[in-house]
């Protein structure tokens, strides 16, 4: 990235004449693509390094996956989980923090594409994450959105309140009964969290706050198609999580699948359920930039890494996070899809990456990365939740508390860790949550309201200004 050639179009430095040649007293370019767990973790590893780093995010927040449930059920905010990525690295000079959106990469010429022109690199990591998989289904998106980004946690909690908003205000017994219907598709830790929270929701927060229904009522319906709910856990805490589901008044639908999902409904097997939100939680694949890369993937669409974490035939190129498809060559398990894996792995190229610099490969052969499984956790409800940190298995309220302290320590920010502390006091306390804010240009789409409140006229009624908020000039 030759400060000579730079394409004012971007923030890029870019070899206009596609040569290979470069000054050589340019500063080495480290390319990092995404702000989750793994890129921050490698970027972080690399303070020091006689290099210039480049970190790539389309958005301008590190934010913490774990959490994003509790702001999709309105227990917290966005900005409680969220961290703006430059602030990470305000003291570091020589990170370089950009928001844009990595388009594609030309390994051969050692070139990332933007929107704005092209980029290129010495070492390449790639940490841009997973996005939702429907197993060949993507018509089914924007029936059942999945919890990946803040937007998805935000557009789940308007579908979640407008819900209760629409049975407020709806006369027919039937429709009524749909509105309040609520369906999560996985019985991984996702769909078991937002099962228990959405029936807390209605059973804890929400009972005193509406007149004409009784939000109790509500049914949380969770499918599963394995034989168990968090099949990476051990059995008798799967046990247990179903356990605490069921006394809460969950349905859960194990041995179950999804044949079919439309607007307001969806088909178990034959059955049909008609409900007022779907969420899904079921799979994931990679993020579409793996299928550019021109090396071998798995089937959910992520890179099958060498030992090394590299790319095959790519010594200078990284993918890790939930972009890489890496077995632990002691346990030759899988390296599961969770925060710890993404840290460790982001630790492990960064760190390698310093070492080749400083030529510690020169005879010696790279390190092999190996997964140190710290445990899983899972919380169900209040004072609910599963654990297992090595041999030791527990669940209840010592395992709500210990899930509780790991999460607030991982968050990036120390105001963050005390609003988080503080808001989930308040809610044990009050039984309350406090983010329940529908927002956006929404509004309850009611099929026949009570008479009570509206009374069916004739004649069509005008729309409603699309905004009316604001003072007139």
């Amino acid at each position: 990235m030759a400060e000579s050639q730079v394409n004012h179009t971007g923030w890029k430095f870019v070899d206009t004449a596609g040569s290979s040649s470069r000054p050589v007293d340019r500063p080495l370019e480290i390319l990092v693509i995404g702000g989750g767990f793994a890129g921050l973790n490698a970027v972080s590893e690399l303070a020091g390094v006689e290099a210039r780093i480049w970190l790539v995010d389309k958005r301008n927040h590190h934010v913490f996956q774990p959490l994003l449930y509790q702001v999709a059920t309105a227990a917290l905010s966005p900005a409680d989980i969220g961290y703006p990525i430059r602030s990470v690295f305000r003291r570091r000079q020589d990170v370089h923090v950009i928001m844009d959106e990595l388009i594609r990469i030309d390994l051969a010429r050692k070139v990332a594409v933007f929107p704005g022109g092209e980029a290129d690199f010495d070492y390449l990591v790639l940490a841009c994450g997973a996005t939702h998989g429907y197993f060949g289904r993507e018509d089914w998106a924007r029936f059942a959105p999945g919890l990946k980004t803040i937007e998805d946690a935000l557009e789940i909690r308007s579908r979640i309140l407008l819900a209760f908003e629409e049975a407020e205000m709806e006369a027919d017994p039937d429709n009524r009964i749909a509105d309040l219907t609520f369906v999560i598709v996985g019985g991984g830790p996702t769909g078991v969290e937002m099962a228990g929270a959405l029936r807390q929701i209605a059973t804890q927060a929400l009972p005193n706050d509406f007149r004409n229904i009784d939000t109790k009522s509500s049914r949380v319906i969770l499918i599963q198609s394995a034989d168990r709910l968090l099949p990476t856990m051990p059995e008798d805490l799967s046990a247990r999580a179903l356990e605490d589901l069921l006394q809460m008044g969950v349905e859960v639908r194990l041995k179950s699948r999804v044949t079919e999902i439309g607007e307001g409904f969806v088909m178990i097997g034959d059955e049909k359920v008609n409900a007022g939100c779907i969420f899904w939680a079921a799979g994931v694949k990679g993020n579409p930039v793996a299928a550019t890369l021109g090396v071998p993937l798995d089937k959910s669409g992520r890179v099958l890494v060498g030992p090394d974490l590299s790319l095959p035939g790519y010594p200078f190129a990284f993918a890790i996070g939930d972009i890489a498809a890496v077995t632990d060559p002691v346990s030759g398990n899988p390296v599961p899809g969770v925060a710890q894996g993404a840290i460790q792995m982001g630790r492990f190229v960064g760190k390698l990456i310093r070492d080749d610099i400083q030529g510690r490969f020169a005879r010696d052969p790279r390190p092999v990365f190996h997964y140190r499984d710290k445990g899983q956790m899972a919380t169900i409800g209040r004072s609910r939740a599963v654990a297992q940190i090595g041999r030791w298995h527990f669940a209840g309220f010592f395992a709500w508390l210990t899930w509780g302290l790991v999460h607030v320590l991982f968050l990036v920010g120390f105001r963050n860790r005390f609003a988080v502390l503080a808001q989930w006091i308040w809610d044990y306390v009050t039984f309350s949550k406090g983010a329940r804010l529908i927002t956006g240009n929404v509004r309850p789409h009611v099929r026949s309201h009570h008479g009570a409140y509206l009374i069916p006229v004739s004649t069509p009624v005008p729309e409603a200004p699309q905004d009316v908020s604001s003072p007139p000039g």
